[in-house]
């Protein structure tokens, strides 16, 4: 690797460290602009669209080169994904109403009518594509359609479809049932474990205890889940109605 492709490595570019592996850094570090993930490095794109591949709008840690990374070596699948930062217009990132299997509570995509987020699409081979459904066991792929949603790349060009994972458990809400924002995993986690006593005799008082114990423990992480519900904290995405893939 000579100097020039140094400087290119997720390492150098503080993208390196994966939310599976830190789940406090979920949703993980994402690029600052469009570019294409090739194993350790993230590289200039030379165009924006990618016939062939599925165009997925990314609102948590599919963003994150090197929790897309990780996932891939995994199953010994390329991890040459194109990363396109986009506009995307009626979504907002929510609160998935589940606890993961890495320990942290993910985000969804909520149904936020006239809301515009920069977000990145993936575009992903077949074989990529297949895994990342198979990863994403809560979620279900939508297809987001015009008019209700705007997916415009970096160029002004305007993707006629693309797709999402949205949470099939629900999504989290603050107690008035509007969905609640996603405000990044140590503070999410505070506050959950602040509003039930319940949660705290599972997972403990800090953030840390609570993803050490999630992660450890798949019989907790399903008690935890369905104290989201019994806790009457979970409501409806607002995307329910989309087509499921």
């Amino acid at each position: 690797m000579d100097a020039r492709d140094e400087h290119r490595t997720l390492s150098a570019l503080g993208l390196a460290d994966a939310p599976r592996d830190h789940p406090l850094s979920y949703p993980g570090a994402w690029p600052t602009g469009s570019g294409l993930l090739r194993g350790d490095e993230l590289l200039p794109l030379d165009r924006l669209t990618h016939p062939g591949r599925t165009p997925v709008v990314a609102v948590g840690s599919n963003a994150s080169p090197a929790q897309l990374r990780h996932k891939m070596a995994e199953f010994g699948v390329s991890s040459t994904v194109p990363m396109v930062k986009a506009r995307v217009t009626g979504l907002d990132i929510g609160v998935s109403a589940h606890i993961s299997r890495p320990g942290y509570v993910p985000a969804s995509p909520i149904g936020a009518p006239g809301v515009m987020r920069e977000l990145f699409v993936i575009w992903l081979d077949p074989e990529q594509l297949a895994l990342i459904d198979a990863t994403e066991p809560n979620y279900d792929r939508v297809l987001l359609l015009a008019p209700g949603f705007g997916v415009e790349l970096e160029n002004g060009e305007a993707l006629l479809d693309a797709f999402a994972y949205v949470n099939h458990h629900g999504v989290l809400h603050h107690g008035d049932g509007a969905p609640r924002r996603h405000p990044g995993q140590r503070a999410l986690i505070t506050e959950l474990l602040a509003r039930s006593t319940a949660l705290r005799q599972l997972f403990g008082t800090t953030p840390e205890e609570f993803c050490s114990r999630a992660r450890a423990d798949a019989g907790r992480r399903v008690q935890g889940t369905r104290l989201f519900a019994e806790e009457k904290w979970v409501t409806a995405s607002g995307l329910e109605h989309l087509r499921v893939r």
